[in-house]
């Protein structure tokens, strides 16, 4: 069976992306954005998304729902779609491709399956595809998406229309294991990263430092220089992904307090005026140490 109706919940910024990939390589493509903000709205109707009235019509049209969007809500999301499927006796695929840990997943899998859907365990590793120049037939490259569980054949035809699958296993849990341990390194790094640069800007010895890093840890510095200054467009709603991996690493008998305060550092940032920026409204030209500055006058 091949999945050609697929919705996706929601079109923000990495939704709308592999919507538009997804459109491009001939799927019919639908979402439902009651209460959505009128910028997904927008990246919605730019990506050639179908827009339904509702989640019962959403779960009676489509063969599959990509849950795609911020961590806080996931539970909603799910509880919203399976209320739709045992209102219309329609039961798509659901995919919850966000960022939580390996529990919130199995719980998320009680919800869906009592309901009588086909849950699948995925998470979404690499930034959002390229929009593709339609008049040319350029298309943009999936992202990684790891899935785990069992009945996943169905799932699996989605790489006939575009998506980069990688299948871990029949236990769910798993694809939700590699993003969270994966964000760990790449979220964490640029929230310790911004810390320490911002604590050197505060204390007047920034550029001293970035000369310094240049030289004995220039990997480092040159990452700093590319994540911090993007960094706090997405700030806000990375604090409640940074929330899933401590209780991941606290359901592992682990520390979490590392990710506790990585989580209050995006917070922090996300409440200085840049925080209020979007992907299309930041200043792309903005450096590392423009920054660091304006991040520093608002924290001071």
């Amino acid at each position: 069976m091949t999945l050609n109706k697929i919705a996706i919940i929601s079109p923000g910024d990495m939704g709308s992306a592999v919507g538009g990939l997804l459109v491009s390589n001939g799927a019919e493509v639908y979402t439902c954005l009651q209460n959505r903000s009128q910028r997904t709205k927008s990246l919605s109707e730019a990506a050639g998304i179908t827009d339904l009235p509702d989640f019962n019509e959403l779960v009676t049209t489509v063969d599959v729902v990509l849950s795609i969007t911020v961590s806080e809500i996931v539970q909603q999301v799910c509880e919203e779609v399976a209320k739709a499927a045992q209102a219309t006796g329609s039961f798509p695929i659901f995919a919850e491709c966000n960022a939580i840990s390996p529990n919130k997943s199995k719980q998320l899998q009680a919800i869906l399956e009592s309901a009588g859907c086909t849950y699948i365990d995925a998470s979404i590793i690499g930034g959002p595809p390229a929009r593709g120049d339609t008049t040319s037939g350029v298309k943009g490259k999936s992202p990684h998406i790891y899935y785990s569980g069992e009945n996943t054949e169905d799932f699996s035809t989605l790489t006939e229309v575009g998506l980069d699958l990688k299948y871990l296993g029949s236990n769910i849990g798993q694809a939700s294991a590699i993003k969270m341990t994966y964000a760990a390194l790449t979220k964490g790094s640029t929230a310790l990263y911004t810390e320490l640069m911002l604590a050197a800007q505060i204390m007047g010895v920034s550029d001293q430092l970035a000369e310094e890093f240049t030289t004995t840890q220039s990997d480092a510095y040159t990452r700093m220089a590319k994540w911090i200054p993007t960094m706090p467009a997405k700030a806000r709603r990375w604090v409640s992904e940074m929330k899933e991996i401590q209780a991941t690493f606290e359901e592992l008998n682990m520390t979490g307090h590392i990710f506790e305060g990585v989580s209050e550092m995006y917070d922090l940032i996300g409440g200085t005026p840049l925080g209020n920026e979007t992907p299309e409204s930041q200043d792309r030209s903005r450096t590392l140490s423009d920054t660091l500055d304006q991040l520093a006058s608002f924290i001071k």
